[in-house]
């Protein structure tokens, strides 16, 4: 009878492991939703803080090309008029020496110019660059900095 004793027990404890096991694992099924949810969390603001980071380096480029088109188009206007002007004194000229002489002063000016404009178009370029690129620094170092702080 003994040995009926022990098998009953032993089916006791058993039967209590089989009923304790559907509580545990779904314990282990909340913990492991809780932790994916907790990981979409921090996904989804890392996606939110990436667009905005990006849309905000979109708008400074934007800004940017709008900045450097209307210089570009402020040059080919002034160089516009620079070659009406030299057009209009060559009407005026009276002999190949002043034409010679003419011709050559506009040659150095518009070199002049055009070394200007090079380096104020190069001036604006650079600035672009800097300034479109500092929200993605600055996003990166926080992506990046953050993570391990």
């Amino acid at each position: 009878m003994s040995e009926a004793n022990n098998t009953a027990a032993g089916a006791k404890s058993a039967g209590a492991a089989k009923m304790g096991t559907p509580q545990a694992m779904r314990e282990m099924a909340d913990k492991g939703t809780a932790q994916a949810k907790a990981s979409f969390d921090k996904m989804s603001a890392a996606t939110a803080e990436a667009s905005s980071v990006l849309k905000n380096a979109g708008a400074k480029a934007t800004q940017g090309f709008k900045d450097s088109n209307a210089k570009v188009i402020e040059f080919a206007r002034a160089n516009s008029n620079a070659a009406f002007d030299f057009a209009n004194e060559l009407l005026a000229v009276k002999s190949p020496s002043e034409f010679i002489q003419l011709s050559t002063e506009q040659a150095r000016k518009q070199f002049e110019v055009l070394s200007a404009q090079a380096k104020e178009l190069t001036a604006l370029s650079q600035k672009v660059m800097l300034e479109t690129a500092e929200p993605l620094k600055a996003g990166a170092a926080k992506a990046f900095g953050g993570s391990h702080g």
